[in-house]
């Protein structure tokens, strides 16, 4: 990881020590960086190597939750700033793939729906395809996100968008996460209205472009 911002928030990630990040997150806003910079290059990268070194075995699922439990704390001391004045009309339902334990990233993604203006119904992790299936039916959106942080669990998003793209053949899908670094995507290109987004500033432009429909 690059020195700076992201290394430091790392540490205080590790260390468990909240206050530190906190001030580092609402102190990088302060120097004129947005949300999404701050989303992308602090946050995305410092919990992308603690992934690693999870993966690694340098740190214990005990270190990994702490820092995943800080980051999500701090998304939610910031949410109230982020939401747009102006409102798009535009529904988006997000969840994680099922087995998923991670959903700080696409939280995130709802985070970003919401500056754009639409209206994001997180669902995070632990819902079933067949509840979500029935809460898409209820909700009727826009758009699908899905995230992906383990790529052993690759095989559970793809059966995921077999069963929503049977159940709403036209319904576009986002997919995204960690797990997309290991170029799994390719996978997914048998599925029409699918699209894997890597990261949050294509994901603005993809809003900014659905914005215009």
């Amino acid at each position: 990881m690059e020195h700076g911002i992201a290394k430091e928030y790392l540490e205080g990630l590790l260390k468990g020590d909240r206050q530190k990040c906190s001030d580092l997150a609402h102190q990088y806003l302060r120097n004129d960086h947005s949300v999404k910079d701050l989303y992308e290059e602090v946050f995305k990268n410092a919990l992308y190597e603690v992934g690693l070194l999870w993966e690694k075995n340098k740190i214990t699922v005990a270190t990994e939750h702490m820092a995943t439990a800080i980051t999500e704390g701090i998304l939610n001391e910031l949410f109230e700033q982020l939401i747009s004045i102006e409102r798009t009309n535009k529904k988006v339902v997000l969840a994680c793939a099922e087995d998923e334990k991670h959903q700080v990233g696409i939280k995130m993604v709802a985070d970003m729906f919401e500056m754009k203006g639409w209206e994001s119904f997180f669902l995070g992790t632990g819902i079933p395809t067949s509840e979500l299936i029935k809460f898409i039916q209820q909700i009727e959106p826009d758009v699908i996100a899905i995230s992906l942080s383990i790529y052993f669990n690759y095989a559970k998003l793809v059966s995921m968008i077999e069963a929503i793209r049977h159940a709403f053949p036209n319904l576009l899908i986002l997919v995204g996460g960690q797990a997309f670094k290991h170029d799994f995507e390719n996978g997914l290109n048998g599925f029409p209205q699918v699209v894997m987004l890597p990261d949050l500033y294509l994901l603005e432009k993809f809003i900014d472009a659905l914005n215009k429909q």
